[in-house]
């Protein structure tokens, strides 16, 4: 890889010639292919085709051996798995460290994901969270958000709301309340940790870009802090290596607005690092480095707000405290009680192409669930003598040349 310019001396200046050496390397190395499985919708050892090991902070995360069409398989489309990269699935192991030492001393009700598209990062914690939780997957770019709230209704869940704003909307439609137990904040960032995948994080990279990065990142936290109660968790990452956007960003956090920085235990085999600056007191952060994980870049912290625990609005009052916002529908593949109707593999492809299909004569008349796999894909009408195709138009297949696959060859 052709690295940007100043970026090795940048980092040679700021870590251990042994770690910038291992970072060097990693970067020349080949990216990993992972998913992660809907427990709802398959067993969470389910095994794939082309299956290459577990994820090992994540029980639901497979590593594949190579990329296969993903758009060919209606289980995606149907939500029984996400295609997301390894290092950031260790928000789980994070999210159940969370909950295992008790960290929240009353039931977790209400958590934002601020910055969540494309979705990897909702769809993990809806599978982690009690159903009666409530979970706002938020994003700020309208183009991505549409991808966003097609992804968490595809994964389907009822207690979510995806809504389209920036972290001081947000904290100004609650009115400076507190409300949220726990901020997941995937901040934007420079990209470092994506230069193997994206050459725009190559080209875009200087040393400005990244101090630019970590103010803007130092901005957005500081909007959205006075929605997270007292007592409630931070979690902060970036898919960046730098100091400035990640230690230095999780001092400024705990010094400026108050927090405790927490200690999540890691796996010596795992191979993720700490705080990585030659000159300065570590703090409790975790790094992925490409070539020292199986994985692209990542960084992570957590942090606890400091004061009382309280919460001063109601579950009950964000429906209407959102109005105020946009929201986006996350209901459009589901009818409760609507007769499933199997499709065969070519079927359920055309299905999502949105092509007319004609379903059995004794196939019930009206709304019905078109499956793949015993997996929900969306909803026909069945008049009978020809189904109309109610998926999306905007989600559908565009390729004419799709040759059906699965990774999941049983039913479940």
């Amino acid at each position: 890889m052709i690295l940007p310019k100043d970026f090795e001396r940048y980092f040679r200046e700021r870590w251990r010639d042994e770690d910038v050496e291992a970072l060097l390397a990693g970067l020349d190395s080949e990216p990993a292919v992972s998913i992660r499985v809907n427990p709802r919708r398959l067993p969470a050892d389910a095994e794939p085709e082309g299956a290459d090991g577990r994820v090992p902070w994540c029980p639901e995360g497979v590593y594949l051996k190579e990329r296969p069409l993903f758009t060919a398989d209606p289980l995606l489309h149907a939500g029984a798995y996400y295609v997301q990269e390894a290092s950031s699935m260790f928000l789980s192991h994070v999210m159940r460290t969370i909950f295992h030492f008790s960290f929240f001393t009353f039931h977790c009700q209400a958590v934002l994901d601020l910055c969540a598209a494309p979705g990897g990062k909702s769809t993990l914690l809806r599978s982690l969270l009690p159903d009666d939780c409530l979970l706002v997957s938020n994003e700020p770019n309208r183009a991505r958000c549409q991808v966003l709230a097609e992804n968490m209704a595809k994964w389907g869940h009822p207690n979510v709301l995806v809504t389209q704003a920036y972290a001081r909307d947000i904290a100004k439609a609650l009115k400076r309340k507190l409300f949220f137990d726990l901020v997941v904040a995937d901040v934007p960032c420079s990209g470092e940790g994506m230069m193997r995948k994206e050459e725009e994080a190559v080209r875009q990279w200087s040393p400005a870009f990244v101090a630019e990065c970590a103010a803007l990142q130092r901005s957005i936290i500081e909007d959205i802090w006075p929605a997270l109660r007292p007592g409630g968790v931070l979690i902060y990452s970036t898919c960046t290596f730098n100091p400035e956007e990640d230690e230095e960003n999780v001092e400024w956090i705990a010094r400026e607005l108050g927090a405790t920085i927490l200690p999540i235990p890691v796996e010596p085999g795992w191979g993720i690092k700490g705080d990585l600056r030659s000159q300065a007191s570590p703090v409790n952060v975790y790094h992925f480095l490409p070539g020292q994980v199986r994985g692209e870049g990542f960084f992570c912290a957590v942090l606890r707000k400091q004061g009382e625990e309280a919460r001063i609005v109601k579950n009950g009052d964000l429906i209407d405290t959102f109005s105020r916002l946009q929201t986006l529908p996350t209901d459009l593949l589901d009818a409760p009680g609507a007769p499933r109707v199997e499709l065969s593999l070519t079927d359920a492809i055309r299905y999502l192409q949105r092509e007319a299909l004609i379903l059995p004569p004794d196939a019930p008349r009206g709304i019905v669930q078109a499956c793949y796999g015993g997996q929900r894909l969306g909803l026909m009408k069945n008049l009978g003598t020809r189904a109309n195709n109610l998926y999306p138009k905007e989600w559908r297949i565009r390729s004419g040349f799709t040759v059906p696959h699965t990774l999941f060859t049983r039913s479940c």
